[in-house]
């Protein structure tokens, strides 16, 4: 998975830990994160357009989760952010190098890798459909959960 998901969840979370209903700036997560603001509001237009995240224009702009964090899970910011598609692609390789040269008899069976790569994809995708935001938020130390509220009003202040 791309480092997308990773940002897409934290800029989920962060928002929930703060006080109030009011959007996060992009300008907050990035620099708190050390991103380009830029670059992480590009990423983050996906899950708006997907309905996992709500942004609003504007100086007093930003964004927050769209639904209640009991409502969003893991796997739809994961969905959104890295697509639907297999998390393995196979692609034949054993059909490169020295295999270019074997006969199309050798090949008649589905690799056991795919086989055992297909079966093992559901798998992954349950344990990520089945935590929510507000899971990962009850399992955060209150500590990070502290940090983070007291940096965001910190430059709440500045701004």
């Amino acid at each position: 998975m791309s480092e997308g998901v990773e940002w897409g969840l934290h800029c989920c979370v962060t928002p929930a830990w703060l006080e109030g209903d009011s959007p996060v700036s992009i300008a907050r997560p990035a620099a708190s994160f050390d991103l380009p603001a830029p670059y992480l509001n590009k990423r983050l237009q996906v899950p708006v357009r997907a309905g996992v995240l709500s942004s609003t224009p504007g100086a007093r702009g930003g964004f927050q989760p769209a639904r209640p964090p009991e409502r969003i899970t893991l796997m739809d910011v994961v969905a959104v952010i890295e697509g639907t598609d297999d998390v393995f692609r196979y692609t034949e390789i054993r059909r490169q190098g020295v295999g270019a040269t074997a006969s199309g008899r050798e090949f008649g069976r589905r690799c056991g890798i795919s086989t055992a790569m297909r079966r093992a994809e559901p798998a992954w995708r349950r344990e990520p459909a089945a935590q929510s935001l507000a899971d990962v938020l009850a399992g955060t130390p209150a500590s990070a959960a502290e940090r983070t509220r007291r940096w965001f009003a910190a430059e709440r202040t500045h701004t």
